[in-house]
């Protein structure tokens, strides 16, 4: 199995805090990322796409098709954006980057097979480096395969 990261670039700004605390306690709990203002970072997304090679073309995947894939489901959502108020995913969860990995995990995940499923691949790895100092990985399991009991199994009879 191969495997290839591709790197993408977007900034966003944020605020952590939590209604379920008091402000005193959000402050001790989240330091100066509790800022009321928010606050911006310079994000970097690597998706890990593994699989099988096409022999055909020598690629796992076109960098085109997945660089769209990545824009057209993630980065519309983030870039440029406070993700507290703008990423709908965020409406009652703190953009915490172990929450912001595992959203864009399951954006991933819930557009992958309309978008790939024609490729002998999958999405293995999301991380998200927030600071030169702190990133959040993801690792995506590989699809269970249905037990041999559960494949269809279809014979032909042919009669002379």
């Amino acid at each position: 199995m191969i495997s290839l990261t591709r790197r993408y670039h977007f900034s966003a700004s944020h605020r952590l805090s939590t209604p379920h605390l008091s402000d005193a306690e959000n402050a001790r709990l989240y330091g100066k990322c509790n800022n009321p203002f928010g606050h911006g970072h310079d994000y970097v997304l690597e998706i890990t796409v593994s699989g099988e090679l096409n022999p055909a073309s020598g690629l796992l995947v076109p960098l085109a098709r997945l660089d769209r894939f990545v824009r057209e489901k993630i980065l519309h959502l983030f870039a440029y954006r406070n993700i507290n108020v703008d990423v709908p995913q965020f409406a009652n969860l703190v953009p915490t980057t172990e929450n912001m990995v595992q959203v864009i995990g399951d954006l991933v995940c819930d557009n992958w097979a309309e978008s790939f499923g024609d490729l002998r691949i999958r999405a293995s790895r999301i991380h998200v480096q927030e600071t030169d100092r702190n990133g959040c990985e993801l690792l995506l399991p590989a699809p269970e395969l249905a037990p041999p009991s559960a494949q269809r199994i279809e014979s032909v009879m042919i009669h002379a």
